[in-house]
Formats: C-alpha cells, sequence, structure tokens
C-alpha cells in the first residue's frame, strides 16, 4: 500500500507583509472600537483621545509586525519596519483624505511609532517561530 502524499499546508496569506498589514488593520478597528465606547460610556475626555489614538496605531503596529515577523523566515526587524512604514503612511493618507487633516509633526510622530513598534514586534515574531 503506497502512502498517499499530502499538500504542503500553505498559510491563507502567503505573503508575511500582506498578512500583517491585514492583522494591523484588524487590531486598528478593534482599539478604534474599544477607545470610542470608552470615550461614551465613561468619563473620558476628548483631551486625551490623540495619546490614546497614538498608543492605538502603535499596538496595531506591534501585532502587524509580529505577525509579519512570524511569517518571514529571516529579518524580522526590516519586514516589521517595512510594515511600520506602510502602516503609519496608510494612516497619514486615509486621514488625510478623510478630514483633510494636514501633514504636521503629529503625522511624522505616528511614522516613527508605526516604525518603531513594528520593527519591535518583527524582532519578536521572528524569534517566536517554532
Amino acid at each position: 500500500m503506497s502512502s498517499v502524499k499530502q499538500a504542503p499546508k500553505s498559510p491563507l496569506i502567503a505573503s508575511p507583509l500582506l498578512a500583517g498589514v491585514l492583522f494591523s488593520i484588524i487590531w486598528l478597528a478593534i482599539g478604534a472600537l474599544l477607545l470610542s465606547l470608552l470615550l461614551h460610556f465613561t468619563d473620558m475626555k476628548e483631551s486625551s483621545l490623540s495619546t490614546n489614538a497614538l498608543l492605538i496605531h502603535g499596538f496595531a503596529s506591534l501585532a502587524g509586525g509580529f505577525t509579519t515577523g512570524r511569517r518571514s523566515e529571516s529579518k524580522g526587524w526590516y519586514n516589521g519596519a517595512i510594515l511600520g512604514l506602510l502602516y503609519g503612511a496608510a494612516v497619514i493618507l486615509i486621514s488625510f483624505l478623510a478630514s483633510n487633516a494636514p501633514i504636521s509633526l503629529h503625522s511624522a510622530v505616528v511614522l516613527g511609532a508605526a516604525l518603531l513598534t513594528g520593527a519591535f514586534g518583527g524582532m519578536i515574531g521572528v524569534n517566536m517561530k517554532k
């Protein structure tokens, strides 16, 4: 009796960078929903919204970098940093197009935070491989 060859298991999304971007968008949506619920149901002030939004962007980039690093073979910091740049640029572009927000120092802070947290997540993710 001959054994049946099984097809290699392929991930649902083959590109590590695309998977990381998808996961970061999912975490951004979850964070934005939680932040809006906190704003509505607690006595949280709108003045702390920009700080909390920066934390959510950092966590979303960290999660995306982790996913990218885990799925990549090597150079987790590099792949995570690329993800952070893409994520940060997408957030800045969407905020510019949606609400006509100007490019400012806050945009540079968001881009830098996304780059650093994405690179850090990539370093952790590549070292968490089996």
